[in-house]
């Protein structure tokens, strides 16, 4: 039996965000594949989750342990930040009671694997080597550095974005310095996996997606459908989600709604900037903290995932997959996907080949209904969670036998 210590830096439950369901679905993955789990996280302020609201079997079966922590970026902390030469990034996850608590359970217990869910926890490296022999494994849900320079790349000049640019600069010799210290890399997309290559990493790596319980999502509400509806739904507090928004509305939405005059238009997440929820534009709807992501999806017709930057894989692609939705991604949003980008779902990366795809989608009831169905398909053949993390288990046993 694998024993196996999962630190993350975002309560996981409610899975209600793109992180949060990759490590709760990681968790109960391993869960289910027989592996003995202790689940350690920081409930950052920002996204504090009770852990009252946690099922008590999930608690139970992950020995889940939580420290809360105000990690919350500001204008005095930046400021200070300047003076050090470590990333903003990543030095506002590192805090005390969190290393105390590491330390406990490193020393209570004997673990195979230590898995860090995503580099910004990889600030404990030190800490877990001086207390544990267990194999470090970070798992990458994204190259963070790729995302800003992505992003920064399309964005004007201005002193934020050379401070950011600054902060990006840091955040690369980060990245680089744990790739040189971790056992493994388990990346979620072969594309990052490449891109850890380039780096120079010349261990062991695995790519291991994130997995869904597909069958609870094929389960349908018997809800009934918002016809001619396009929709783009993600944490609306991570920068490149508000950046893929306002392209489609600035690039495409006046063509689609030209197209198609009765087509509406909706933008939905968490921690929705307040530049969109004072847009006033015809047809377009803007929702704040979606209580029922299932509904919410069921609800609405045509998904859209215009993302220019960003790194890793877009959970709500898979999501989207799942619930058997007609997609429209570009090739960034779509990364890490393998399946046929028209017949499974839609790549279009211009402006206009994007807005004819919605325009066809809106339009075309039979093209539509034949994506729903490959989406569906896809999704039952790639995405079952158990299947997915039990590919992840024998990997894990390989490097331990190595």
């Amino acid at each position: 039996m694998l024993k196996i210590l999962q630190i993350c830096n975002k309560a996981p439950y409610p899975a209600n965000d793109g992180s949060s369901i990759a490590i709760y679905n990681m968790a109960q993955g391993l869960i289910d594949n027989g592996a003995k789990l202790h689940l350690l996280t920081v409930n950052t302020k920002k996204h504090f989750k009770s852990d009252n609201e946690v099922p008590a079997d999930f608690k139970l079966n992950s020995n889940y342990t939580s420290v809360y922590q105000n990690t919350d970026t500001g204008a005095v902390g930046a400021f200070l930040n300047l003076f050090s030469s470590q990333s903003y990034f990543v030095s506002r996850f590192y805090f005390k009671e969190f290393e105390d608590k590491l330390i406990e359970i490193l020393t209570k217990n004997t673990f195979d694997i230590v898995q860090i869910e995503g580099v910004f926890m990889a600030v404990y490296i030190d800490t877990i080597k001086k207390h544990s022999k267990a194999k470090i494994v970070l798992r990458a849900h994204n190259i963070e550095n790729k995302i800003w320079e992505r992003h920064l790349k399309n964005a004007k000049k201005s002193i934020t974005n050379r401070y950011l640019a600054l902060q990006n600069k840091r955040l690369k010799k980060f990245e680089l310095d744990v790739i040189n210290k971790v056992d493994a890399i388990v990346p979620i997309t072969d594309t990052d996996k490449q891109l850890f290559v380039e780096m120079g990493f010349k261990k062991s790596m695995y790519t291991c997606i994130t997995g869904v319980n597909v069958d609870q999502y094929q389960t349908k509400q018997n809800i009934a459908v918002k016809r001619k509806t396009v929709f783009y739904f993600g944490s609306m507090d991570w920068m490149p989600n508000q950046e893929a928004a306002k392209w489609f509305l600035d690039n495409c939405w006046s063509k689609v709604s030209k197209a198609v005059p009765d087509a509406k238009f909706v933008i939905a997440g968490r921690g929705m900037p307040q530049s969109f929820l004072q847009l006033n534009l015809p047809n377009v709807l803007v929702l704040e903290n979606v209580k029922d992501g299932k509904t919410f999806f069921e609800q609405h017709e045509i998904m859209v995932v215009p993302l220019l930057s960003g790194s890793g894989l877009r959970i709500k692609i898979i999501e989207g997959m799942a619930y058997g939705k007609p997609i429209v991604s570009t090739t960034i949003g779509a990364e890490g996907i393998y399946c046929d980008p028209k017949n499974d779902l839609i790549i279009a990366d211009a402006p206009v080949s994007f807005s004819d795809a919605v325009i066809e989608l809106l339009n075309n009831e039979s093209k539509r209904l034949a994506l729903e169905k490959n989406a569906s398909a896809f999704a039952y053949k790639e995405f079952d969670n158990k299947n997915v993390v039990s590919k992840l288990v024998k990997f894990y046993n390989t490097l331990l036998n190595a």
